[in-house]
């Protein structure tokens, strides 16, 4: 199989301060699936596990949901979210892409909400399905990078 066709795995994460959702995909079918969700004590995950993960799933590259309001600008938790990419391409050193995330924790909610009700929306499940949906945004547009 050649080096471009070749299936690669990644990690997808929709950062915050409590919780850090966790998703992986791969290239061949351009999907993602939600895989936890980390707690976090001000932005900061609890590193052993995610070296656990990093090293069970082995991913080529990490896509870190970067939060902005609805015209683009930055929000509180912009800056922390970039810095949190930093650490992790510096941590497992690998290349860390940014992904716009606007409405992926709404439209979370929303698919969480549909499926199972009130229920569904308990256990960092919203985490990590917007990191799911963070993951599968960066599939349909950015794909290209990994080729």
């Amino acid at each position: 199989m050649s080096e471009q066709k070749r299936l690669k795995i990644l990690l997808g994460f929709d950062f915050g301060m409590k919780r850090i959702g966790v998703a992986i995909g791969q290239t061949l079918t351009k999907s993602a699936r939600p895989l936890t969700t980390l707690s976090a004590k001000e932005g900061t995950p609890d590193w052993y596990l995610l070296d656990k993960i990093v090293k069970r799933w082995e991913p080529q590259a990490l896509v870190v949901g970067i939060p902005l309001n609805m015209d683009g600008t930055k929000q509180n938790t912009t800056d922390l979210a970039r810095h949190f990419a930093e650490l992790l391409a510096k941590r497992f050193e690998l290349p860390v892409y940014e992904m716009d995330e606007r409405l992926t924790t709404k439209d979370a909610r929303e698919r969480l909400f549909s499926s199972g009700g009130f229920k569904a929306l308990q256990d960092g499940q919203v985490d990590q399905v917007a990191a799911q949906l963070i993951l599968q945004n960066w599939f349909e547009h950015n794909d290209q990078n990994l080729n």
